[in-house]
C-alpha cells in the first residue's frame, strides 16, 4: 500500500477517529450489520432512514448524527446505485506531493483543502481524504469545521470496528471499501504487512507487531461489497 502511514500529522488525526468516543455514546456495541434490513431501510421512502434523509442529514454542518444512522449510512450506500466500492476520485491523487511533507504553508493547505473537498464529493467516505482535509481545516485555524469533520470520521470509524472484532474470519470488521481495511488499520496505530484473500469472501491483513500482544493481523468482510459490485458488473464475475 503506497500511503500505510504518510506522516505523523496524519496519524494524529487516525487515533483521534478510535480514541475520541462521543460523551453519549462511551460504550459501542459490537454487532454484525444486518444487510438486508439494511437494504430496506435505506431504499424505502417511509423509513427515518431512507437515504436520502441520511446523507442530508450527514452533510449538515452540526453533530447530531448518532452511531445507529453513521452504521446505515455507511452500510446503506452499499445499496445505492452510484456505489462503486474500487472507485477513486480523480481529485485524491493531485496534490500528492503533499501529503510526504511535515509542514505546510498556508497556499499548501488550501491546496489540500481543496482537492479534499472535490474527492469528497465524487467519494463521500473517502476516511483518507477526510484525514487529510481535518488536518489542514486545522493548520488554518478553522477548528470548528475541523470538530465537524472529525465528529464525522470518528462515527464512520466507529461503524466499522462495531461490526465485529477483526480477530477472526467470524468476527471480521464489515467494509463497503478496500481501502478501508488500510485505514482502520492505520488508525489503530498498526501499519500493515501484507495482505491475502481468504475463502470465500475475506480480506487478511497481517501486520508489523509493535508487541507479543498485539494481533498476527485482522480479518475483513467483503462479501457485501464483492455481492454488489459483480451485480452491477457481471462482466467482472467470470474474471
Amino acid at each position: 500500500m503506497k500511503k500505510i502511514l504518510i506522516t505523523m500529522m496524519l496519524l494524529a488525526v487516525s487515533v483521534m477517529a478510535l480514541t475520541a468516543a462521543p460523551a453519549k455514546e462511551k460504550k459501542i456495541k459490537i454487532e454484525k450489520p444486518d444487510m438486508e434490513e439494511i437494504e430496506q431501510l435505506v431504499n424505502n421512502p417511509d423509513s427515518k432512514y431512507y437515504y436520502p434523509k441520511l446523507m442530508a442529514k450527514y452533510s449538515r454542518r452540526d453533530t447530531v448524527m448518532q452511531h445507529d444512522e453513521y452504521r446505515l449510512l455507511y452500510y446503506g450506500y452499499m445499496f445505492q446505485e452510484d456505489f462503486d466500492p474500487y472507485r477513486r476520485s480523480e481529485y485524491s491523487e493531485i496534490v500528492d506531493e503533499l501529503y510526504y511533507r511535515a509542514d505546510h504553508s498556508r497556499s499548501e493547505c488550501d491546496s489540500i483543502i481543496k482537492y479534499a473537498e472535490l474527492s469528497l464529493a465524487d467519494n463521500p467516505f473517502d476516511l483518507q481524504q477526510i484525514t487529510f482535509l481535518i488536518y489542514a481545516l486545522r493548520e488554518k485555524k478553522k477548528n470548528h469545521l475541523a470538530n465537524i469533520w472529525q465528529y464525522r470520521l470518528n462515527h464512520l470509524v466507529q461503524a466499522i470496528v462495531s461490526s465485529g472484532t477483526g480477530l477472526d474470519a467470524d468476527n471480521a470488521w464489515f467494509v463497503i471499501n478496500p481501502r478501508h481495511e488500510y485505514n482502520i488499520i492505520n488508525f489503530k496505530g498498526y501499519v500493515a504487512d501484507s495482505q491475502e484473500f481468504v475463502a470465500p469472501y475475506y480480506d487478511y491483513i497481517t501486520i508489523e507487531k509493535k508487541t507479543d500482544k498485539d494481533p498476527e493481523g485482522f480479518y475483513f468482510n467483503i462479501k457485501n461489497l464483492l455481492d454488489e459490485y459483480y451485480r452491477k458488473h457481471p462482466e467482472g464475475s467470470d474474471e
